[in-house]
């Protein structure tokens, strides 16, 4: 990945930045995989999300499982969006390890908002119609209080999808 590399296609430029291991937090890396994973301190208050071992472990499962399919480095990400959600979502994916190989679901509960970017590279495959497949899958079980399930499907319908292109 090269710092500072620009990137355009068709759904905007992507900027590409360097991921110099000296911006990440003491305890944590980038896994082979792409995924950061972190540590914490005894008695330290943990930093993730509100959902099991099990929900997690399913969803990392299903990250990878998507990605492998689909040759995308498929990413998520569940907090606030600001009133230009497309627009802070773009800006998480360039956060994302090989942005321009990426695609995000961005979920932000309060407003309700589910948001499917994909780096310039991937364009092509995770497309709208991609994108809309994996937000009505996910919809369903996001009504019914599910999060990860719904993220889980959506995955899978966006992994297939993208695969099939």
């Amino acid at each position: 990945m090269a710092s500072g590399e620009v990137v355009s296609g068709q759904h905007g430029d992507v900027a590409v930045a360097s991921a110099a291991a000296s911006a990440l937090p003491i305890g944590t890396v980038v896994t082979n995989g792409g995924r950061v994973s972190g540590t914490r301190y005894p008695g330290q208050a943990p930093t993730t999300p509100p959902f099991t071992r099990e929900e997690l472990i399913g969803l990392d499962e299903a990250l990878k499982a998507a990605s492998e399919k689909a040759y995308v480095r498929f990413s998520v990400f569940i907090g606030e969006l600001g009133t230009d959600a497309v627009a802070d979502a773009r800006a998480v994916l360039l956060r994302a390890p090989e942005p321009a190989n990426g695609a995000l679901i961005a979920v932000s509960p309060n407003s309700h908002a589910v948001v499917v970017v994909s780096g310039v590279d991937v364009a092509d495959r995770v497309n709208d119609r991609v994108a809309q497949l994996g937000v009505t899958a996910a919809v369903t079980s996001f009504r019914q209080g599910d999060l990860i399930d719904g993220l889980i499907a959506a995955l899978r319908v966006m992994s297939t999808a993208a695969a099939a292109s």
